[in-house]
């Protein structure tokens, strides 16, 4: 039978819908396949940022997952280490880095001076920070507070003052004259370990905190600084060798214990970076928060945009926090944080509330001759 004209005109049309759709769908595969290839193409030939930073963040910008996020929004770095202190000497017109990362507000400030000088635009973000504390352990903790240099805050957290432990160290207190000494009844002086100050940041944190405990305030001017400086030169010097790198005395702490290191001066992160890797800590080791203490920034100083912009997703993107809290650093989440910490059964203490600023990078200067000047006397 003949197929009558509409029925053929109906079929024609359904024909070509069935074509032009399969022809539609397939153009949009295309255009998805080749955006999604000119993006792919877009991240693999992003320029690297140029950077250099400091050790507490090596492992940091090592983590694959973060290469992964950088490389996502098109950040990708390149970074070398360097010491914080040693920073600012890189930053030269048409011959510096992206971006510094250095550790502490002071390196960050003689940074960001460096770049001033040079006239090269400069901004900075914190996207992380640690407090500075004193590792040490139960016994310890509860002979400083039978002798007044110490009370708890909470189940293994303890308050410091960081005023009368300085006196009594320079007095030259020995751990078996203090009172209630049984738990370590030794002859050696009552001293806190430090890494080697003329080298490293921690050391110069603790030498900033131990001027404030001394004078009562921010030493200000170069003569109070030398002054200063000399008196506290001896809690540098009884210690014997000190280390010269940042886990120096954090690793005899960990590895020797209480027999060597009774206190040791260190960031935070160091402590919980330990126990989160570990999922825990030794029963007796616990942290001591000096009073007041000093908050060591790690800060980013891009100097160009696109330097600027990886400053603010280090600041800004949930994973890459999530990540820095992995290793040890407080973020702006105080509670995403303390929920990471706490399964450790590591005690910190949840909300800094005695806080001072170190003097400035000058004044710390002449702090850190004059004691390096006496140390080889």
């Amino acid at each position: 039978m003949a197929m009558s004209t509409g029925k053929r005109a109906l079929i024609t049309l359904a024909l070509a819908g069935m074509f032009g759709g399969a022809l539609f769908f397939a153009l949009r595969g295309q255009r998805e396949d080749q955006a999604q290839w000119q993006e792919a193409q877009a991240v693999a030939n992003a320029v690297e940022l140029k950077g250099i930073i400091a050790l507490d963040v090596e492992p940091f910008f090592k983590d694959p997952r973060v290469i992964k996020v950088l490389a996502a929004h098109k950040l990708p770095v390149s970074v070398v280490r360097v010491g914080s202190r040693e920073m600012a000497a890189k930053v030269v017109a048409g011959a510096s880095p992206d971006f510094l990362f250095p550790s502490g507000v002071v390196a960050a400030n003689q940074v960001v001076d460096a770049a001033r000088k040079a006239n090269i635009a400069a901004a900075q973000a914190s996207p992380f920070f640690t407090p500075m504390v004193i590792a040490s352990w139960e016994p310890i903790a509860k002979i400083l507070v039978a002798n007044g240099l110490a009370k708890p805050m909470s189940p293994k957290v303890y308050a410091v003052d960081m005023a009368k432990l300085t006196a009594a160290m320079l007095a030259k207190k020995k751990w078996k004259d203090l009172k209630d000494a049984a738990a370590y009844d030794v002859s050696r002086s009552v001293l806190v370990s430090t890494t080697d100050v003329r080298r490293s940041n921690s050391a110069a944190m603790y030498l900033a905190l131990t001027s404030h405990a001394l004078t009562g305030d921010i030493v200000t001017d170069r003569a109070a600084a030398q002054q200063t400086a000399m008196k506290l030169v001896e809690l540098f010097k009884r210690q014997g060798y000190q280390e010269n790198y940042v886990n120096g005395n954090f690793d005899d702490y960990v590895a020797i214990g209480i027999g060597k290191t009774p206190m040791a001066f260190i960031y935070e992160n160091q402590l919980v970076n330990y126990a989160l890797a570990k999922k825990g800590v030794g029963a007796d080791m616990v942290l001591l928060y000096p009073q007041p203490t000093i908050v060591n920034k790690v800060v980013f100083v891009s100097l160009n945009e696109r330097a600027k912009a990886l400053g603010e997703l280090l600041a800004n993107n949930a994973e890459l926090q999530g990540i820095a809290v992995e290793y040890g650093f407080r973020i702006a989440d105080t509670q995403r944080f303390m929920a990471a910490v706490q399964p450790t059964g590591l005690a910190v203490e949840p909300r800094l509330t005695q806080v001072v600023d170190p003097p400035s990078f000058e004044i710390m200067a002449e702090m850190i001759d004059t004691v390096a000047k006496e140390m080889t006397q």
